[in-house]
């Protein structure tokens, strides 16, 4: 490692690697240690000199006996894990969570005075906060790699650092803990990374639970309590019991898009066990609650709710634990499938709150102000945010399996074909059915199994309190009747329970039209009456970007806010944005305040929703104090949006940004769909074939079985092309774009004018650049030396390398650099010193597919096991998949 890294980082990525190498050498013996260190040094003079000592490290892997490779994969593997656990470590340490440029880490402290420096008063600060809706939204991930028992395993791994690092003064707790170091890196390195089965959608929300249990549960109190502070020191004013600017919502177990193994009843399910799941947690806080609130002193109000008690507060804390054992009893029946015959249960959030709230008016109205605002106050500020169902659940499905049940329906009661309506009459049909009294959907309907399935869905909504259920999304949504048949759904089946209803718009064409669609709809009086002047659109990144490219789809995704921003206005409606990013920057992702700060203005308004996929809920939220850094990087990037929104373009930059997008997009499909050669080279030359193998998620890969790229997810599109460090998804066509722009006349002054001020093409140059940092062109070109055989083939590679080496050069020239991130020498070390441990498994992939290939899909299960620790590893590596 550099000479500059922190030396705690690199002292503690040097422990984990020697107590691996030791456990290693007692499984293996030291022969085999000495061979992973042959290969790391051939690695590491492969990167430093090339050529030779390359082809040096590819015939020394290309000889090892087969016996070998599932243990040197493992390695290999078991280090980057590693190396990600000390990092992670480092960031959680000194409070760096996201990837920034050096001074561009926002502070709330520093924040709150800029916002009072631009003349807003200390109120409309406070009232800006208190009425802040932001909600994280927890979805599943479908190339989440790392087991669960292994993530509880570096968690553990972690504390043990923790512990060392604080005894210098005592030695003989410093050496307890390394021993139990040593013996975590035994059973990781004894246990199987790969999972056997897929994760069941439940096995997914558990894991999300377990992130609210083992992080957030603590992160959450010290975040009001930090901000609380904050506030008092800028304004004199605290901020409000009930304040919660961040939510969070879950898509485990509600998200049924493509997933057959999403049903109602899983739905019903993962709510039970959100309840049963906050009732245990809010019993332990209860519990510490009766011991510490042994005051006598009340006011009347307290007195007048439990009698002439000695110990009030206890009284008040036992009858409330009473319930909330009744509550975890109730679920646990339901669970089980048997009946419930205790006593009453909470229901909502307020039943929860009010008796608290009572004990901490009464301890501030007899002077216990210091009591008060200690543990009672954390979990008064809990319920705030998590309620009684710990999550809110969203629902999400596809617009033709609504549209699927109008058919049946239609058919059945002799109506006609709703397929075969135009929207003008599905409109006229759905809206007058809203607005009628009668019942639409007959008792005893016979209809398909799917049209079922759907239906029984709307009745879990209805049996469910409003509290516990999100958003309902539709994915794929183009017209206002895609939203209008929901609302009817719910209507006819969904009991009182009204849940906001937000179209998907996820493909370029989906996007220009975005405004248009929300115009027509807000222009039905019956609409309007029925969602009380409130709408969320959720705007899709990841389809967006493998349909149009990564640049056409940033500048539509713009756009389509821009234009929703302006429907509403109009309108009088209130706009909520809800923002479908992925993890990875092909897939929208990227530092969470440089993306909010993105935005158009306006688009922010105090209110947002942001999706946070599997593998990066790990990095932001999976450890106390980086998920406190999290939520408050979040909170900084929507209060700074809000009150201090970012410039409106100038007229000359959306012409370049236009221009830019059309060449772009036309470069990008003339490759991905047009050209005949594309799809066959990239099964060839990419892991996909073996991805789908892959028991990732509970999702399949693909939509469909057969066809193109379009039928591929966005996510295994994203993560095949990762593993052969090509990236191709997020650069294709800019190139393009940026080299016709800067030949001509003032292109390049233009392009450097915009990337200072304009924090949208800034930030997305940024994420090129981080890409770009992590693509290896000559990796790339292994793969296909390796993988491809037809002339054609290899010419269509050939291409696409010239094309990203321009793209590199290009970039350089606009950012007015020498290399890559030169700006962010931290990143560019991390990605150096991970190179030498990525490298062999590059080359043992790549070997493994061909004999995959060779076998016909036939390789031994220990070869095939090494095929999928090589693509983990890659994964862990790069720090992210899909």
């Amino acid at each position: 490692m550099s000479h500059d890294l922190h030396a705690s980082l690199r002292d503690n990525v040097r422990v984990l690697g020697d107590s691996l190498g030791h456990t290693i050498a007692e499984d293996l013996g030291d022969g085999f240690v000495d061979k992973i260190e042959t290969i790391r040094a051939l690695a590491k003079r492969g990167r430093q000199e090339g050529g030779e000592s390359q082809r040096e490290l590819i015939e020394y892997l290309r000889a090892l006996p087969d016996q070998d490779l599932l243990p040197v994969t493992r390695a290999f593997n078991q280090f980057l894990n590693f190396a990600n656990i000390a990092e992670q470590h480092y960031r959680a340490r000194f409070r760096r969570v996201e990837d920034y440029k050096p001074g561009s880490q926002p502070v709330l402290g520093e924040l709150i005075e800029r916002i009072r420096q631009a003349g807003h008063s200390p109120r409309q600060l406070i009232e800006t906060l208190a009425g802040m809706r932001v909600e994280l939204v927890l979805t599943a991930h479908p190339t989440e790699v790392i087991r669960r028992t292994l993530i509880q395993k570096y968690d553990a791994i972690d504390d043990c650092l923790t512990v060392m690092e604080g005894s210098v003064d005592y030695p003989e707790r410093a050496s307890r803990a390394h021993g139990r170091l040593k013996e975590l890196i035994s059973q990781a390195w004894h246990t199987d990374e790969i999972r056997h089965e897929r994760p069941t959608p439940v096995d997914e929300a558990k894991w999300g639970f377990a992130v609210i249990e083992n992080s957030l549960w603590q992160a959450v109190p010290d975040f009001h309590r930090d901000l609380d502070s904050l506030l008092l020191d800028a304004t004199g004013e605290r901020l409000p019991l009930d304040a919660a600017p961040l939510r969070f919502a879950s898509w485990m177990g509600g998200d049924r898009d493509g997933n057959p193994n999403v049903t109602a009843k899983v739905t019903r399910e993962v709510l039970l066990l959100g309840r049963w799941m906050a009732a245990d947690l809010y019993l332990r806080d209860l519990d510490q609650l009766k011991v510490e609130l042994s005051m006598w002193k009340a006011n009347n109000a307290l007195r007048a709710e439990v009698g002439d008690e000695a110990e009030p507060y206890r009284a008040l804390i036992k009858r409330l634990i009473t319930r909330v054992e009744a509550t975890r009893d109730w679920a646990q029946a339901c669970l089980d499938g048997v009946n419930y015959d205790g006593g009453p249960i909470i229901e909502t959030r307020d039943q929860l709150y009010t008796p608290l709230l009572a004990c901490y008016r009464s301890l501030c109205d007899v002077g216990l102000n210091g009591i008060a605002n200690g543990v009672l106050l954390d979990t008064l500020r809990r319920i705030a945010v998590f309620g009684v169902t710990l999550t809110k659940l969203d629902i999400r499905q596809e617009a033709s399996r609504h549209t699927q049940v109008f058919e049946e329906l239609s058919d059945y009661l002799g109506l006609g074909h709703y397929r075969e309506w135009d929207e003008e009459r599905r409109q006229a049909f759905l809206l007058a059915e809203l607005e009628s009294r009668r019942p639409l959907i007959p008792r005893r309907w016979e209809c398909s199994t799917e049209t079922r399935e759907v239906i029984d869905t709307f009745r879990t909504i209805a049996q469910e309190h409003r509290e516990a259920l999100g958003t309902y999304v539709i994915s794929m949504a183009a017209q206002p009747s895609d939203v209008l048949a929901v609302a009817l759904l719910m209507k006819e089946v969904g009991g009182d329970v009204r849940l906001p209803i937000a179209p998907l718009f996820e493909t370029l064409a989906d996007l220009d039209r975005a405004g248009d669609a929300i115009d027509r709809l807000l222009a039905l009086p019956g609409y309007r009456r029925l969602v009380d002047d409130r709408q969320e659109v959720m705007i899709g990144y990841s389809d967006s970007a493998k349909d149009a490219g990564q640049l056409a789809a940033a500048w539509a995704q713009y756009r389509a806010q821009e234009a929703l921003v302006d429907v509403c206005k109009r309108h009088g409606v209130d706009l909520t944005l809800f923002h479908g990013r992925g993890g990875t920057v092909g897939r929208g992702g990227g530092p969470a305040h440089a993306a909010i700060l993105s935005q158009p203005p306006g688009s922010v308004n105090g209110s947002l929703r942001v999706t946070e996929q599997g593998e990066m809920i790990r990095f932001k939220f999976g450890q106390a104090d980086i998920a406190l850094r999290s939520m408050e990087i979040y909170t900084c990037a929507v209060l700074e949006a809000t009150l201090l929104p970012p410039p409106f373009p100038e007229p000359a930059w959306r012409e370049e940004m236009d221009r830019l997008a059309d060449i772009a997009h036309r470069a990008y499909v003339g490759v991905v769909r047009e050209d005949p050669n594309f799809v066959p080279y990239f099964r060839a030359v990419t892991p996909e074939g073996a991805l789908s193998r892959l028991p990732l998620g509970s999702r399949p890969a693909k939509r469909r079985q057969e066809g193109g790229v379009e039928s591929l997810r966005a996510i295994p599109w994203i993560f095949a092309w990762t593993q052969t460090r090509l990236m191709l998804p997020a650069w294709l066509g800019s190139g393009e774009a940026f080299v016709t722009r800067v030949e001509e006349e003032e292109g390049l002054e233009r392009l450097r004018e915009m990337r200072r001020q304009w924090p949208f093409f800034g930030t997305y140059l940024d994420m090129l650049e981080m890409l770009l940092a992590k693509a290896d062109i000559d990796i790339a070109a292994y793969y296909e030396h390796r993988l491809v055989v037809e002339p054609s083939l290899k010419a269509l590679g050939g291409q696409l390398r010239d094309r990203l080496r321009r793209l590199h050069g290009v970039l350089l020239e606009i950012l007015d650099q020498e290399a890559l991130l030169e700006d962010t020498p931290l990143i560019r070390q991390a990605i150096d010193v991970r190179n030498p441990y990525i490298d062999p498994l590059h080359g043992l992939q790549a070997e493994l597919l061909q004999r995959n290939r060779d076998a016909d899909g036939a390789i031994s299960p220990e070869l095939s096991r090494a095929l999928m620790v090589t693509m983990a590893g890659i994964s862990a590596g790069l720090r992210n998949t899909g």
